[in-house]
């Protein structure tokens, strides 16, 4: 059986946030999804580090360079397809309340990985 409000398109970023701002990220969080929603998203998910293991040789810490006193964050956007999801972030990119000084973000953005992803396996219980 499909689900027609399946995805077919993911934005996924990492990035580390300074742990005492745990709250703000939050609130910047409850600030920005509705905006996705509104231009077409379907689903926002935010995961705050709770088992992320240093490695030897890679590891999500090292990819955004996160230090002692910063937590990993990782999270994704659901879209319906690429074109959704194109004209949404352009209109989400333009809303002012996405704005650095109206919702500024909780953490260094230089140092965040995202990308946007075609789903090509999707697995559900």
């Amino acid at each position: 059986m499909t689900d027609a409000r399946a995805p077919t398109y993911i934005d996924g970023f990492v990035a580390s946030v300074p742990t005492a701002a745990k709250e703000a990220y939050l609130a910047h969080c409850r600030i920005c999804a509705p905006v996705f929603v509104e231009y077409g998203a379907l689903r926002i998910v935010d995961g705050w580090g709770d088992d992320v293991p240093h490695g030897k040789l890679t590891d999500f810490h090292m990819a955004v360079k996160a230090n002692a006193e910063e937590t990993v964050v990782l999270g994704w956007i659901e879209w319906p397809s690429k074109a959704v999801r194109d004209a949404g972030m352009a209109k989400v990119m333009q809303d002012p309340r996405m704005a650095p000084g109206a919702n500024p973000m909780p953490f260094d953005g230089k140092r965040m990985i995202y990308g946007g992803f075609a789903m090509f396996h999707d697995c559900r219980a």
